[in-house]
């Protein structure tokens, strides 16, 4: 489902009620990355969803890690004063779930590690009191190579480690898991709600859940992975009518240079010498941007993206089944690069205005820019489709791309690329039809337990190479007209 057009009388979809999603485990297991995951998928359906983590909580109260007493993880009762400040931290953050819930929310996310009975029976006593339904997600990891790729993505993306090497970072983080293993109790009730996760989808077991969304949750977590990867974004060339959805045609001459300028970029970029010969090629005031989104807020950092990896995962080319799209894709076939054709990645269809100029359209639909600027996402000209008509087309796609354990390069108009993108990025419904994506850019994405890292490249200027391309045709039009005129002569 995409997200839908309609609410019940309470606000919810599907009469589904509210639903609390808990996460279980030893820490280094991928909690917060699932649980971001079930955000962007909940979120991208219409649900109201949101993550509370536990440890965002812990860091506003407390301060960072530095500055936390040592025994803070050990999870003993020794001390009364750290048990007084976890319980405040708990207590706070249980507060702040509960208030999403009074405010309409559908279903939140309990991000913490919960390792013990009597924690996860205190949540579900509170929380089914407020007529909340509980699901529990524990996740069991035994494959150390996952185990230690999740510690290493500490270093970038983990508050709690800002600054640190990541050899401090490894040692640190070791010391919490021996903790957390000590106390730690495996869900064995079977009147609980819960899925197991071993090593994060390679084995899934359900136990008792029942409801038309929470085996909609269930449903998705078959089809997810944590593995490294990285997706890319990138318009198709210019095509030789441009505007004319039935004509359905090839690339012109500067479409072909686009694409053949796109698969370069993309081969240099992914090469281990990368960062000696792209730059270039690109605009140095995009180069080596990253954001990442957490539960917190969106935070910039400079030159730490870590492309490492990347030349030896496969890459995959994702096109529709268009000319100008297939044409733009043909390139990377030819250095042996898998593509893969899929219908739902067509464009927007125009209906009835395919081919008319503006003032064509203002003629027979006077009042469509009020129509269009009170709704974008819904609105649709006669026999067209609607951003969120094209939303439903690209479910296949999204869970598809949830599986894909290789690199994605996806070629598409902007349309297209839009939804894909506001699907990673958790952008609302609204907020589709106004995401840019320009000309000549390329968009790397790539997923994290703590959100997105993203950078853009600008490897193509559409304005230059057309002023180029123009005084070319000018050009030889001069030269033809001055031979034509000699044999006059």
């Amino acid at each position: 489902m995409a997200p839908p057009l309609y609410t019940t009388q309470t606000g919810r979809l599907w009469h589904a009620g509210q639903i609390l999603v808990v996460t279980v485990g030893v820490p280094g297991r991928g909690k917060t990355h699932l649980a971001h995951a079930i955000q962007r998928y909940l979120r991208w359906m219409g649900v109201k969803c949101s993550v509370y983590n536990l440890a965002n909580v812990r860091r506003s109260m407390l301060g960072p890690l530095a500055e936390l007493p040592e025994d803070y993880f050990s999870y003993t009762k020794d001390n009364a004063e750290v048990v007084k400040l976890r319980d405040q931290a708990r207590e706070m953050h249980e507060n702040a779930i509960a208030k999403f819930f009074e405010q309409g929310g559908q279903v939140a996310v309990y991000d913490a590690n919960n390792s013990n009975k009597e924690r996860r029976n205190m949540i579900r006593d509170r929380f089914s009191a407020m007529g909340v339904q509980i699901m529990f997600i524990e996740c069991v990891c035994d494959d150390e190579e996952m185990i230690e790729r999740n510690i290493r993505s500490m270093h970038s993306f983990n508050p709690d480690y800002e600054g640190w090497s990541l050899r401090d970072i490894k040692a640190s983080f070791r010391k919490r898991i021996e903790q957390h293993e000590k106390v730690y109790e495996p869900i064995t009730n079977n009147a609980l709600p819960h899925v197991q996760l071993l090593n994060f989808g390679q084995r899934i077991v359900v136990n008792n859940v029942q409801g038309y969304l929470q085996n909609r949750i269930v449903f998705f977590l078959m089809n997810i992975h944590n593995q490294e990867r990285t997706i890319y974004f990138a318009r198709t060339g210019e095509s030789l009518v441009e505007h004319i959805y039935k004509a359905d045609a090839e690339l012109s001459s500067l479409g072909y240079q686009y694409a053949n300028r796109l698969c370069d970029f993309i081969r240099t970029l992914r090469s281990k010498d990368r960062r000696s010969r792209i730059d270039d090629s690109t605009t140095p005031s995009q180069q080596h941007t990253l954001s990442f989104i957490t539960s917190s807020g969106s935070t910039e950092l400079k030159n730490t993206f870590d492309a490492g990896g990347d030349e030896t995962r496969e890459l995959q080319v994702w096109c529709s089944t268009r000319k100008r799209s297939q044409n733009t894709a043909d390139v990377f076939r030819q250095h042996h690069i898998r593509v893969l054709e899929m219908a739902q990645l067509c464009e927007l269809k125009p209906g009835v205005v395919d081919g008319m100029s503006e003032e064509e359209i203002l003629a027979r639909f006077p009042h469509y820019r009020e129509e269009q600027a009170n709704d974008p996402y819904s609105f649709r000209f006669p026999r067209a489709e609607s951003y969120h008509d094209l939303a439903i087309r690209l479910e296949p796609v999204i869970l598809e791309l949830e599986r894909a354990r290789k690199d994605v390069l996806i070629i598409g108009q902007p349309s297209v690329l839009r939804c894909l993108i506001a699907y990673l990025q958790g952008n609302k419904p609204q907020e589709i039809p106004f995401i840019q994506v320009r000309e000549g850019d390329l968009v790397e994405i790539r997923p994290q337990a703590f959100g997105l890292a993203t950078r853009l490249f600008s490897f193509w200027d559409p304005e230059k190479e057309r002023k180029e391309r123009d005084i070319r045709f000018a050009v030889r039009a001069a030269m033809v007209v001055s031979q034509k005129d000699e044999q006059d002569k």
